[in-house]
């Protein structure tokens, strides 16, 4: 027997006051955090307007360890059209480039993030660590499997140079996973470095510049020489115009091979592959965007020419 509807009696929906005060209170903090949080990175980029935060894509996830202990690191390699892309470059000259002892000279922009310990499939403790790299750049890399192993060691020799650490290369890309742990913003540069210009050797070539030495070191760690270096100003004496840095960088044979990053007061050297690295902080503030570097492939020698803002 099917019962009309006039013989229904209405139900009365009851909603617990306390639930709706909950929820709206649970909503309220939502739209609270979510302002705090636009207002922390506007601050961040205001404070440093040199950079920019970004939330990239995931893309792909390498499996490798350490050379160290052997542990699990995972690398997660993901996309943003925030970042610059690289020159554009064929498979053919890349093949080319691959057969050289030094092929630094062509360079992927990344952003490297920070090591962040994570939880593999067994619940074991591990540590990734997160590249980005540009969007259409890593669509490249998905459809031919040169570019995407060219881009990987890449990334695992960025990552060896920043945090100083040493990577195995044997690597495994997973099929299921595209990113461990969560995707966290990154703050990316947004001014280039400056460009080292390559000196032609001339012949009788002298320098009568009087020069007066801070320090001079040499020196090394456990994965790079650090190289000799000189710090001078000029003028000698008074008011100081120019802090001039001269790195002696034995076989290193062109300025393809370096990277250079220049700070208020802080100047960082990396000649690839893994051969020298110096980081060192100097008693003036300089003018980093009319900075100007020089290698001289003859005598090996990088001169940079920081002009002073203040000491």
């Amino acid at each position: 027997m099917t019962p009309c509807s006039d013989c229904l009696e209405p139900v009365t929906m009851t909603t617990d006051s306390t639930l709706l005060n909950s929820e709206m209170e649970i909503e309220q903090q939502e739209d609270l955090y979510q302002q705090l949080l636009a207002q922390s990175l506007g601050n961040m980029q205001t404070a440093n307007p040199d950079s920019k935060v970004i939330r990239p894509q995931p893309g792909i996830c390498v499996k490798t360890t350490s050379e160290a202990g052997k542990k699990k690191i995972f690398v997660n390699i993901c996309q943003s059209n925030l970042v610059p892309p690289p020159p554009e470059i064929s498979k053919e000259k890349l093949l080319d480039l691959l057969q050289l002892e030094d092929p630094s000279g062509y360079r992927v922009p990344m952003s490297l993030g920070e090591p962040h310990t994570e939880l593999d499939n067994n619940s074991q403790g591990c540590t990734a660590y997160d590249v980005v790299i540009n969007q259409e750049f890593f669509q490249k890399c998905q459809k031919d499997s040169l570019f995407q192993q060219f881009v990987i060691m890449v990334s695992l020799e960025g990552l060896e140079n920043k945090y100083n650490i040493e990577l195995s290369r044997e690597w495994k890309v997973l099929k299921n996973r595209k990113f461990l742990g969560s995707v966290s913003e990154q703050n990316i540069r947004t001014k280039s470095k400056p460009v080292i210009q390559e000196l032609q050797p001339q012949e009788n070539s002298t320098s009568e510049a009087k020069r007066y030495y801070l320090f001079t070191f040499v020196g090394s760690n456990v994965m790079y020489l650090r190289p000799e270096f000189t710090l001078f100003v000029e003028p000698p004496s008074g008011v100081p115009e120019y802090l001039i840095a001269e790195i002696n960088l034995p076989g290193v044979l062109s300025s393809r091979a370096l990277v250079l990053d220049i700070g208020e007061d802080r100047l960082v050297l990396t000649a690839r592959p893994s051969l020298y690295f110096l980081d060192i902080f100097h008693p003036f503030l300089v003018d980093q965007e009319t900075s100007v570097a020089q290698f001289n492939s003859s005598t090996q020698i990088l001169t940079i020419t920081l002009p002073v803002v203040s000491s």
